[in-house]
């Protein structure tokens, strides 16, 4: 049986040549702040790769295509209420990319009203800070993965991923 997600994702894990990931630190209703990958919601018929691909260039100016993205090496799902907008099970697909250079110029210009005022903070993590952080990032168990990409051991299937509370995780 086919789940019916209220929303689905498709997020990037970018890494740099010094291999450090970008994640963006958001004010959110459902957690006070928060760190998560770039990426965001399919629009239409697109594929996560499509919306992955679309979303990493509002956030962040870096465009690629879909098939540019690299494999798609997790996934995570679970309910969630955000209190006044959705309720349900939720879906995000993550796709890897490594840059050849280290950071990113990144242009923020084409962010959407609610994203530029939801947005603190743009930063290059490494593997070391994100494992020793106390902040609250998402996905969970993403340095525990990042191992894995960095090294250039990339998963044959998607790996399955805890939810954001672990009591509603899903496949």
């Amino acid at each position: 049986m086919e789940q019916r997600y209220v929303r689905r994702s498709g997020r990037v894990i970018l890494a740099d040549a010094e291999d450090r990931i970008l994640l963006i630190a958001y004010r959110g209703t459902v957690d006070p702040l928060y760190w998560i990958t770039p990426g965001g919601g399919l629009d239409g018929d697109e594929t996560p790769a499509e919306a992955a691909a679309r979303e990493l260039g509002e956030e962040t100016g870096l465009h690629l295509t879909p098939d540019e993205l690299g494999p798609q090496v997790a996934v995570a799902s679970g309910h969630l209420d955000i209190p006044g907008w959705l309720s349900g099970l939720f879906r995000e697909d993550y796709f890897f990319h490594r840059l050849t250079t280290t950071g990113a110029a990144l242009d923020t210009s084409n962010l959407l009203h609610y994203e530029t005022a939801s947005i603190h903070e743009y930063r290059w993590w490494s593997r070391a800070e994100l494992a020793g952080t106390d902040q609250t990032v998402y996905p969970l168990g993403l340095a525990a993965l990042l191992g894995d990409l960095l090294a250039g051991r990339i998963p044959p299937e998607p790996v399955t991923l805890p939810w954001r509370d672990r009591a509603g995780e899903t496949a």
